[in-house]
């Protein structure tokens, strides 16, 4: 099957934005336009209101489908979190007199992440290059400081419309608010449920960022729960319509979280380990909602560090210290006789069908000879197995397994 046939779903609502001509009317007075996520313009009697703005190009795109709509001076840009998807696009709407407002602690998640790009980008890169790849340089993300920044909840009236900024950290970031209109009983809820509603949060990014605490996520959750929205838009994709629809979904998902969060718990009063965990969780019928960013099994992870830490008893002494396993790669490449000996076991496992076990192996081969290609061989055709078995619907688990099966690919042609 084609790779472009096999695209995971939130690969394909990222770029949703691309061919868009018109803004999307979600109601007379709220439009959206589609990118890497969503931009929405709100029109009031007094000028109008941006929720998030996209990346620099997704802004520049938004600036020109909402201009038809346009009222007046935009008073306000509201961004829902400091991620760059959400407030690269400001300097396309900043106009003079316009207030830029973020949530709690905004100043200092988005002063950690850009200080840390060194680190983040590589893995950001690896994790979604090929999917955001565009056919010119990206712009370069801009500098936003908001004027106001939100604590704990905050009001703004505007011309004949009344907005509520209410902190739910943890969707994505700790600075996360929803924006509540609570008279036409809509809510902005950004990314605060994921990239794709109705699916697990991802609890600790593979990419890397400060873990989400579930029991927050929960809390959020509730929070906006309670509002009895009639309408729901998110960061991505179309707006939730109807209170029953979305009560519905926001208990589905308040129930499948909180049971991935309980079996954790469980488990570790049941002295089950950590990977025992993640092999051996199912979803019940009734609670499985979607697994296209994060996965229930990695959220057990997430989970069981959040409430036991880093350290692993069963890994035993080693984990006190900063010498890794890998230090002793040579010498069980030397005693299982060359790393050719371990591959050939690898390829024995990977025939058996146990390509985690075969990585495993030859792991340890390439950690004493990194271009063995025997094991480059076996790594290869492992991941492409693993990349077969699941389903491809999951981004970060297809996207990592795609660049490290190009990765081995490149190195067994040089």
């Amino acid at each position: 099957m084609s790779e472009a046939k096999t695209q995971p779903k939130l690969a394909d609502l990222v770029r949703s934005g691309d061919a868009q001509t018109e803004a999307v009317e979600i109601t007379p007075f709220v439009f959206l336009a589609r990118g890497i996520s969503n931009a929405h313009l709100v029109t009031t009697s007094d000028g109008d209101v941006i929720v998030n703005t996209g990346m620099p190009e997704d802004g520049e795109r938004a600036a020109k489908l909402f201009a038809p709509h346009r009222t007046g001076p935009i008073r306000y840009v509201i961004l829902t979190q400091s991620h760059a998807d959400h407030f690269g696009g400001v300097p396309e709407f900043q106009e003079a007199g316009t207030q830029i407002v973020g949530g709690p602690g905004y100043n200092d998640a988005l002063g950690d992440m850009m200080g840390l790009q060194s680190f983040f980008g590589q893995r950001t890169f690896k994790l979604w290059g090929s999917t955001l790849k565009r056919d010119t340089p990206p712009k370069p993300i801009p500098q936003v400081k908001p004027d106001i920044l939100v604590d704990r909840e905050l009001t703004l009236e505007v011309g004949n419309r009344t907005f509520q900024l209410i902190s739910a950290p943890e969707g994505e970031t700790i600075d996360n608010i929803v924006v509540w209109m609570p008279k036409e009983k809509i809510v902005f809820t950004g990314n605060t449920f994921g990239p794709v509603w109705l699916s697990m949060p991802f609890l600790n990014t593979l990419r890397g960022d400060k873990p989400r605490l579930v029991k927050t996520y929960l809390k959020s959750l509730e929070k906006i729960r309670d509002l009895g929205a009639e309408i729901v838009v998110t960061g991505h994709g179309e707006p939730i319509v109807g209170k029953d629809k979305i009560r519905e979904d926001l208990d589905r998902m308040h129930a499948a979280v909180s049971h991935v969060r309980d079996y954790t718990l469980e488990g570790m009063k049941a002295g089950k380990s950590v990977h025992e965990l993640m092999r051996e969780f199912a979803w019940p019928s009734n609670l499985q909602i979607g697994e296209f960013h994060g996965k229930a099994s990695w959220a057990v992870k997430s989970i069981w560090r959040e409430y036991s830490g880093w350290f692993h008893y069963e890994d035993g002494t080693t984990e006190l210290y900063g010498v890794p396993r890998s230090s002793v790669d040579a010498d069980l490449v030397e005693l299982a006789g060359g790393a050719d000996k371990l591959a050939e076991r690898a390829k024995v496992r990977l025939d058996a069908g146990e390509a985690l076990e075969a990585l495993h192996l030859v792991a340890i081969a390439l950690g004493a000879e990194p271009a063995n290609r025997p094991a480059l061989t076996v790594k290869k055709d492992a991941s492409a197995l693993l990349l077969e078995r699941s389903g491809q619907s999951n981004l970060s688990e297809t996207m990592w397994l795609r660049s490290e099966i190009s990765a081995v690919e490149k190195a067994l042609e040089s």
